[in-house]
């Protein structure tokens, strides 16, 4: 009896090492055939061009054609030099200081009340939120500046009544880091309420059912319970929106250059760091200082997405 039971372990033992080595092959083929798409498409699409803006950068274009490596830093000297630097610069600060906060606690916010109030009523809402996202680009803008202007608004009275007369009495310089923020709200909202709601839907439901033996109402769950379990998807979404809002671009650009439209005069032709670098490139030539400029932006959206993950352990297995 003593052999038998003791061959037992040794038996398990070796069908484990037997079977392992080959299932484990098999996840990484399976894991490689699911990466591969996304892996050939970033390096098609994100590094293949950004190590080529990073040569772009130390080349000369005085002469029209690039002599690589011929500038040295003098492109990047170029872009802190240029009056316009610290004024796009500024913009997008302010920009991401209201627009980044805002737009995350609206979502957070708009998600809960939804997953707290389940039905026919929450599911037509979220695909409201989610239809407007289909809005964007220069739509979105033509759109905003029919919604802003006191002689055609459907607003138009509330908005006389704040004193606005003209489309220049609301869009202008300073107006519109709000603008584009909700701008921005409306156009991507409703895929980040998505991403929200699920994860909202995934908490177990024995955590809130323990929550309300314990005597939590529906806020204290909110605010203690379902806030901190989607604190992972919140990190993820700061990281995002904080890249793509560094990048802004069309927005300003419409609103900037069509003159057309009534508020050209009243919005600067460049507004942001990504229009100074267009201007850069396709309007002085200079591609070389573009690529530093560019190189420069994607430099703050890495540190920034850096700071963030290692500030709030965001690959911490015990988190």
């Amino acid at each position: 009896m003593t052999d038998q039971t003791s061959s037992l372990p040794q038996v398990s033992t070796m069908k484990k090492s037997r079977f392992t080595p080959s299932f484990r092959g098999k996840q990484n083929i399976a894991t490689g055939l699911f990466l591969f798409p996304y892996v050939l498409v970033m390096l098609a699409f994100g590094i293949g061009p950004g190590l080529y803006a990073l040569v772009l950068s130390f080349a000369d274009f005085s002469m029209g054609l690039p002599r690589y490596f011929a500038a040295g830093f003098e492109n990047y000297a170029t872009v802190f030099k240029d009056f316009r630097f610290s004024f796009t610069f500024t913009n997008i600060g302010e920009f991401l200081i209201i627009s980044v906060p805002l737009g995350i606690a609206m979502v957070v916010i708009l998600a809960i009340l939804l997953q707290m109030r389940p039905g026919p009523l929450s599911t037509a809402l979220r695909t409201l939120y989610f239809i407007a996202g289909a809005v964007t680009g220069p739509v979105l803008v033509l759109i905003a500046i029919f919604m802003l202007d006191p002689s055609i608004s459907p607003f138009q009275a509330l908005l006389k009544a704040m004193g606005f007369q003209l489309t220049n009495d609301v869009i202008y310089a300073d107006s519109l880091p709000v603008i584009f923020t909700l701008l921005g709200f409306f156009s991507g909202a409703g895929m980040w309420i998505a991403i929200q709601y699920g994860a909202l839907e995934s908490i177990p439901t024995e955590v809130l059912e323990a929550a309300t033996i314990d005597g939590a109402n529906a806020w204290q769950k909110a605010l203690f319970i379902k806030f901190p379990l989607i604190r992972p998807y919140i990190i993820y979404q700061f990281i995002l929106i904080f890249a793509g809002n560094v990048q802004l671009f069309v927005e300003p650009q419409i609103l900037g250059g069509g003159n057309n439209l009534g508020v050209g005069g009243n919005v600067p032709m460049v507004w942001s760091p990504n229009q100074l670098a267009y201007n850069l490139a396709f309007e002085l030539g200079n591609f070389g200082a573009a690529s530093s400029l560019s190189l420069l932006l994607l430099a703050i959206g890495l540190g920034a997405a850096y700071l963030i993950i290692r500030w709030t352990g965001f690959f911490n297995i015990e988190n």
